[in-house]
């Protein structure tokens, strides 16, 4: 019983290790490098203990308790979020998807683990469950319900001087050097403690010693010497502090008011761009896009920007299309042979007739969206039946640019979207040259959500070296330079506007190019892995 004791205690320490180290907390993301040992050590009890029975179920249950608890430590604002939109007891129900369906898929990897490990060595199956974590990463940022906020390599955005190099290979990058260290250290802890017998202990000493310090020097010989080449233009971002639970009891016009007085505070002749938050243009019923231009907010825009002639305003707006038929899988039918499709926009509105919208892609799973929506397609008249879709939010399969009449090119990135790498850099890849990401983080309250949020924003910077401005409705708005420094943020909840000179550019990094290349060597890992476990039969010499 002292055993069982011991090994769940030994869990616990390494979801207190992985949630010590995991944003905003400053600097202490090297922690992550030792985070999983305890849980390591805890399953090779289990493994080595012949009087253990199930041992792959017993494996699944203690890793799926330092899963549990690190992901609900570390995001238990989701349910701040969700409750906003929805009753609590639902609330509460959708917030178990990312608190335990995550955990689960990580358990799952550990236990793949375990079956590996029946048929392979100790390092093969170390370098097994390092694939399978990597698959399980990359299927939960690719499926339908999709939130890859915990993937490890984001870990690293309140330590940013270190993964400098994430302009080759990305987060996935960082989820592997996670487990390389950790698995070295595995294996010189059970070598310590007469375990595992090493041929040679100074071979993974050394693997250890180069592992660890040559992606660190790299990094902070390129983050002191990185110079940003100079391409000046002028930006504001704006934080009206709108408070999202009575947005609708404030008229449009009181609204637009505060964002023009907020721009105006902070803005210079030459400004380019006002940027402003997620939704910040809305009203009852929301903006028809083919009718915009005869709407009271354009026109008020336009008089706006008679004092700005280069200026252009890139703002959240919520919008829809009206087609005659069911065009896509989220028109609902309006009125016989009228569907209305709508949108979490952006637009960027100049002082020409052109209009630009973006609508948003990543659609938050079970708010914005409902999860495998056309295997879901015989609930449509029940969800018609309350004024709703099976497929929530209307979006676009691909991101675009928007282009100011200087031919700037900015990237719309709207709130969630701003945790994908890889769909980021399809923005620059078309010519955005720097990242404009508008949200609003009102839902979540004053949580470590808007904090781990803006952090993340530090690695679009790096990956694809491009200046982010940001524009949170209720905080934290700021600007981020291309190594991934936050320049100039606001405070929390308060009405603020921040002006800065940021560096336009042009550049295509190896990961702007390549995209997520070290998660398909993960998941080869992981088919290797696969084969093993299908083909070989066990070895009775192997634990």
């Amino acid at each position: 019983m002292d055993i069982v004791k011991n090994n769940y205690l030994l869990a616990l320490l390494s979801a207190f290790l992985l949630w010590l180290a995991w944003p905003p907390i400053p600097y202490s993301s090297v922690l992550l490098f030792i985070g999983f040992l305890p849980l390591l050590i805890a399953l090779e009890n289990i493994i080595r203990n012949d009087t253990i029975k199930k041992k792959g179920k017993k494996i699944f249950l203690t890793a799926g308790l330092t899963a549990v608890i690190w992901n609900t430590a570390s995001i238990y604002w989701v349910y701040n979020s969700i409750s906003a939109v929805m009753p609590p007891f639902a609330a509460i129900l959708i917030s178990l998807i990312p608190f335990c369906l995550g955990a689960a898929l990580m358990a799952i990897a550990f236990n793949l683990y375990y079956r590996l490990r029946r048929k392979t060595s100790l390092l093969l199956s170390l370098f097994g469950l390092m694939g399978f974590w990597i698959s399980y990463e990359f299927l939960h940022a690719t499926w339908d319900l999709a939130f890859p906020w915990m993937t490890l390599g984001n870990g690293f955005a309140n330590f940013h001087q270190l993964i400098q190099w994430y302009d080759i290979t990305g987060v996935y990058g960082g989820s592997i050097w996670i487990w390389l260290v950790n698995i070295l250290v595995f294996v010189l802890y059970l070598n310590r403690k007469g375990i595992y017998q090493l041929k040679n202990r100074i071979v993974p000493i050394l693997c250890l010693v180069l592992v660890l310090c040559v992606p660190t020097v790299y990094s902070l010989v390129r983050y002191f010497n990185y110079e940003e080449h100079q391409n000046p233009a002028q930006v504001v971002v704006v934080q009206p502090n709108v408070n999202p639970y009575i947005k609708f009891q404030i008229s449009p016009e009181e609204q637009l008011n505060t964002l023009f007085s907020l721009s105006s505070s902070v803005a210079k002749p030459n400004t380019e761009f006002f940027i402003w938050p997620e939704t910040a243009l809305s009203q009852n019923g929301d903006f028809d896009e083919e009718n915009l231009r005869e709407t009271y907010s354009y026109q008020r825009i336009l008089k706006f920007l008679d004092q700005y002639k280069n200026g252009n305003v890139l703002s959240g707006i919520e919008s829809y299309q009206l087609y005659n038929y069911a065009k896509t899988a989220t028109a609902r039918e309006i009125a016989p042979n009228i569907y209305q499709d709508n949108f979490n926009a952006a637009t960027l509105i100049d002082y020409s007739s052109k209009l630009q919208f973006y609508h948003k892609s990543k659609l938050v799973p079970g708010v914005e969206q409902m999860p495998f929506g056309a295997a879901m397609n015989f609930l449509k008249p029940l969800f018609k039946a309350f004024g709703g879709t099976t497929g929530g939010y209307g979006k676009q399969a691909e991101p675009s640019v928007f282009y100011a009449q200087s031919g700037i090119g900015a990237a719309p990135v709207i709130c969630y979207e701003s945790i994908w790498g890889d769909y980021v850099a399809k923005y620059v890849k078309k010519g955005a040259q720097f990242i404009a990401i508008i949200t609003n983080d009102g839902w979540w309250g004053n949580t470590s959500g808007k904090d781990q949020h803006l952090q993340y924003a530090k690695l679009r910077a790096i990956e694809n070296r491009r200046w982010v401005a940001r524009s949170a409705n209720t905080g934290i708005s700021g600007f981020i330079n291309q190594r991934g420094d936050i320049v100039q943020q606001t405070k929390w909840w308060e009405p603020a506007a921040l002006n800065q000179e940021i560096n336009l550019s042009e550049e295509i990094t190896t990961y702007t190019k390549v995209g997520d290349i070290a998660a398909y060597l993960g998941l080869a890992i992981a088919l290797g892995g696969f084969l093993i476990i299908i083909v070989r039969k066990r070895d009775p010499r192997l634990l």
